[in-house]
């Protein structure tokens, strides 16, 4: 037992923080461990109608104690001892404002009920026009700083939420003195190195989300954030032109915060990184493989080698960043805005008349299982109704947060599997533009592997995706993937790994199961696909 080295994951989601606990050596699964945030379950400080989703630190910490504890309380006193790393991954770009101190405004009393104090979720639409207003600056400015995510900058991301803020709220501007991800502030918090210029900041982060890349020495430059708005100034001096690499070490978990956790006093904490992509280590990512988290949205992962892309940036993706998911790779993102989120609301619209009737759940929990049966039944047809997946604006291919989705194809004969089935199509056939998109770039793609709930939860679903995208399609057997990735980079920050290729091999969980394509329908959904892309033309007149 004293040869045994215990690592620890903690992966912060849309709705709740997960933890595992691992044996580094063989990534056995020892313990695991979820806690809900209390006030975004009650639906405080969000307003769904205006895009407003905002979460409060306070929820992180408390569900970080409470999940930790719940850990613990699993493994015995020897194996406590023997717990020597964490690392944090949490949703991205999920940006908050500080005060000098590097204190989340919603942290000190007047501003304990300010949603615009708080961390801004990914999923926050009200930053449109700064997001705009980015896009025109750094297209006429003589370094295009949204070269390395896409050509386009996200309302989702870092600069865009915090100028909306500030413009928005002239209270919370005038305590706002810096501005810090999500997955920068859980290490930094842990290990005291949370004063805004000594924060070790993710390369993951900043590079797909902050407009950070080496080759312009670090994020944006001040002329250019004060040119967009002086309300900026200063703010560039806050962010070090460093970041760091998610197999890299923080530093140690301070005294105060081992004994509120009950954690030995010299756990290493590593860098944090982003959800999706700790997701895709834990999945198994590697060389020219495409992993796919599949939940509400979807994000898709690529990791190349660098003579596959020879310097080229390529366009209408969400970010290409040195080092941002392996070292020694590109990290590539794209990924759809709107996954089972489109399934939801055809659930919610189907069940709308009963959702004040107290046994509304015992109505709708299984309505999505009962509709994959039935789309299951239905014929496949070159005739049928076609949907497309914009439900919540377009990520990529070349975001555009303000198309619609749509339907067509309706008849009074129409039934709610035949919606569902074009649904499901929909998002597929989104998938496909993704993967189509960047093998037109050059990007070679060998392997698709996916991730995340509905992977593990719709046999349906996978398939269509499958044989739509046509290519095989590999689950992860990891139902943490982002928590066991995360693991697998304190592992490697920790020294037990020479690097995290070799910690996975160590520490995969292997996979699943496999769908394959159905060549029946291939030339179907062929011609399935381009009356959807004819479509998705017509919606973006």
């Amino acid at each position: 037992m004293d040869m045994e080295k215990l690592v620890i994951g903690i992966d912060y989601g849309t709705d709740s923080c997960r933890a595992v606990a691992l044996d580094a050596v063989s990534g056995k699964e020892l313990a695991t461990a979820i806690s809900g945030y209390i006030r975004w379950k009650k639906g405080l400080y969000c307003d769904p109608s205006a895009n407003r989703y905002r979460q409060h630190p306070q929820d992180y910490i408390d569900s970080l104690v409470e999940v930790i504890h719940d850990l613990l309380a699993q493994l015995s006193p020897d194996e406590v001892k023997n717990i020597v790393a964490l690392g944090i991954d949490t949703t991205g770009s999920t940006p908050c404002l500080t005060d000098r101190d590097g204190t989340p405004l919603a942290l000190l009393p007047e501003y304990a009920d300010d949603p615009d104090a708080m961390f801004i979720l990914w999923k926050d639409h009200t930053s449109i026009r700064e997001a705009d207003e980015i896009n025109a600056l750094a297209r006429k400015w003589e370094t295009d700083y949204t070269s390395r995510s896409g050509g386009v900058y996200s309302s989702e991301w870092f600069w865009a939420k915090a100028l909306h803020v500030l413009r928005n709220n002239e209270h919370v501007r005038r305590e706002a003195y810096a501005i810090i991800e999500h997955c920068d502030w859980m290490p930094a918090l842990l290990t005291g190195r949370f004063k805004p210029e000594e924060v070790k900041r993710s390369r993951c982060a900043a590079g797909h989300k902050g407009m950070w890349a080496a080759e312009w020495g670090g994020y944006p430059s001040q002329r250019f954030l004060s040119e967009l708005d002086p309300l900026l100034n200063g703010f560039a001096s806050r962010l070090s032109s460093e970041t760091y690499t998610s197999d890299q070490l923080c530093g140690k978990i301070t005294k105060s915060w081992s004994e509120r956790l009950g954690l030995p006093s010299d756990v290493d904490v590593s860098i944090g990184i982003i959800d999706a992509h700790a997701g895709a280590i834990g999945a198994g990512i590697g060389a020219n493989k495409m992993v796919k988290i599949i939940g509400t949205s979807t994000c898709d992962i690529v990791v190349t080698q660098y003579e596959n892309l020879k310097g080229r940036n390529i366009n209408g993706i969400s970010g290409q960043v040195d080092g941002s998911v392996i070292p020694g790779y590109i990290g590539l993102e794209a990924g759809q805005s709107a996954f089972g989120d489109v399934y939801a609301w055809l659930r919610d619209i189907l069940t709308w008349s009963v959702k004040s009737l107290p046994e509304k759940n015992s109505v709708t929990k299984d309505i999505l299982s009962k509709l994959s049966k039935e789309a299951s039944q239905l014929e496949i047809n070159e005739s049928d109704m076609i949907a497309n997946d914009w439900f919540n604006g377009r990520r990529t291919p070349f975001n555009n947060p303000e198309v619609k989705g749509g339907l067509t194809g309706l008849n009074l004969g129409t039934t709610p599997s035949e919606i569902f089935k074009s649904l499901v199509e929909a998002t597929a056939f989104g998938s496909r533009a993704i993967m189509e998109h960047l093998v037109n770039e050059g990007v070679e793609i060998t392997e698709v592997i996916g991730v995340g709930g509905i992977s593990l939860k719709s046999p349906y679903v996978m398939q269509i995706l499958s044989d739509i995208m046509g290519i095989p399609i590999k689950i992860a057997k990891a139902q943490q993937a982002g928590a066991l990735g995360v693991a697998m980079c304190a592992a490697t920050a920790k020294g037990l790994f020479e690097s995290v290729e070799k910690a996975q091999l160590a520490m995969a969980q292997g996979i699943l199961t496999q769908y394959t394509p159905r060549e029946e329908y291939r030339s179907i959904y062929d011609k399935l696909y381009l009356r959807y892309k004819e479509f998705c033309s017509f919606l973006e007149l």
